[in-house]
């Protein structure tokens, strides 16, 4: 169902009765749309979480296929409002125990949530471990500085070896953060998992990297390789 978070912010919800953990999906550039709806509801049904995916850019008249005006859109973002609305989702499941997911610039907010004191995990999928220079707006701070804060949640990073959004110097950065696991695929390029109809997307490897984040979310250190900061997928 849609919902609305204080902030007027709007957001796709999914509740799952006796849910106990409840996911809050960071979306991609293009935002709330069929793919994160029919994402949350199979989170939902299959894992017996509770969902929220909030818009990333509330309040915007932003095109299907307007990608320079959404590149411009994330100069005038601000970390307090994005990950304020990340943290807002996570109340509106009911639970307790959270964890945020997040894809390409939702996984740079899934860092920077990280940081937040409100989740128990967070994965992020190929996100941006430094802002990107067309990104950067005086309202944007380091991803490596949200993971650095004292109390930051452990964190999953899903990395592509062909991604060049995540450069091999980037990764080395995100590795020697404590509490951080990152599992690399030699052969990924950006956006490789979470969506079916982009011409990088990877079925072996997708369905390898989503059974290492649920794992991670669930806590089973057999199949996320707990602690394991210089991880590789196959």
């Amino acid at each position: 169902m849609r919902i609305e978070l204080p902030s007027g912010c709007p957001a796709e919800l999914v509740l799952t009765e006796g849910a106990s953990t409840g996911i809050v999906i960071a979306t991609d550039l293009w935002g709330l749309r069929g793919l994160f709806e029919d994402m949350a509801g199979r989170l939902a049904s299959e894992r017996g979480w509770s969902v929220c995916v909030p818009e990333p850019f509330p309040g915007r008249r932003l095109g299907a296929e307007d990608g320079d005006g959404r590149n411009a859109a994330m100069t005038e973002l601000r970390d307090e409002d994005v990950v304020g609305n990340l943290v807002a989702a996570a109340d509106a499941t009911g639970c307790a125990r959270t964890a945020v997911i997040g894809f390409c610039m939702g996984g740079m907010y899934a860092y920077k949530a990280a940081g937040a004191g409100r989740f128990d995990r967070a994965v992020a999928f190929y996100g941006m471990i430094r802002v990107p220079d067309r990104f950067h707006g005086p309202g944007q701070g380091e991803p490596l500085d949200a993971l650095s804060r004292l109390g930051a949640t452990r964190v999953l990073g899903v990395c592509g070896g062909r991604d060049p959004f995540t450069p091999p110097e980037d990764v080395a950065a995100l590795r020697a953060v404590a509490g951080v696991t990152v599992v690399e695929y030699p052969e990924g390029e950006h956006g490789f998992v979470h969506d079916p109809s982009r011409p990088t997307h990877r079925p072996a490897d997708a369905s390898d990297a989503w059974s290492r984040a649920i794992a991670f979310i669930d806590d089973d250190e057999s199949v996320s390789g707990r602690g394991s900061r210089a991880g590789r997928g196959r």
